[in-house]
């Protein structure tokens, strides 16, 4: 019996055929659960990215911060801008949040104090306040003795920590009167 060449051929494509099938089977066997598949009543969405501004560029100006000579304040990036009336931003460093925070918005410097206590009992200088949230106090401050740390988180704090040489910059800046914008 002789077998033609297009059926050698027609047997080798079903051949291989039910091997891909095979191992295509194989390895879905092999999926974490949920992965690449549709979960049921689940529809797709898009959501912006929720990475902070200060991991994509620290120096980079948060998008929507406003104009003019202002503090840009960010809540997720726990990060700082000083721009100028040019739009240059003049310094940028981290802080370390407060136990309370203010609302995203734009505010002005209400009042300053060379030297005081901080809310959390540590001695303060260079504060630079600029809003209240149910009766909490926000603003800016370098701690005297040179400590960032986060403070007790069941206690109500509005100091939003610099370090020393931070703080000065920022004293320098943030006269009363000066544009504060907080953005998530």
């Amino acid at each position: 019996m002789a077998v033609s060449s297009s059926g050698i051929v027609a047997g080798l494509t079903a051949a291989a055929l039910a091997t891909v099938g095979y191992l295509a089977h194989q390895a879905a066997q092999t999926v974490p659960a949920g992965l690449g598949r549709a979960q049921p009543g689940a529809a797709p969405a898009v959501a912006p990215s929720k990475a902070p501004q200060a991991r994509k560029d620290p120096a980079a100006l948060p998008a929507g911060s406003g104009k003019g000579a202002r503090v840009v304040y960010s809540l997720r990036g726990d990060r700082v801008w000083l721009v100028g009336a040019d739009e240059t931003v003049t310094r940028t460093f981290e802080v370390d949040p407060s136990t309370v925070d203010p609302a995203p918005g734009s505010y002005t410097v209400t009042s300053r104090s060379k030297a005081v206590t901080g809310s959390d009992g540590l001695p303060v200088e260079h504060v630079v306040r600029f809003t209240s949230v149910d009766g909490v106090v926000i603003g800016f401050s370098a701690a005297v003795d040179g400590s960032t740390a986060a403070p007790e988180p069941k206690v109500r704090t509005g100091g939003i920590r610099e370090s020393r040489a931070d703080g000065e910059a920022m004293w320098t800046f943030a006269t009363i009167g000066r544009k504060v914008v907080v953005v998530r």
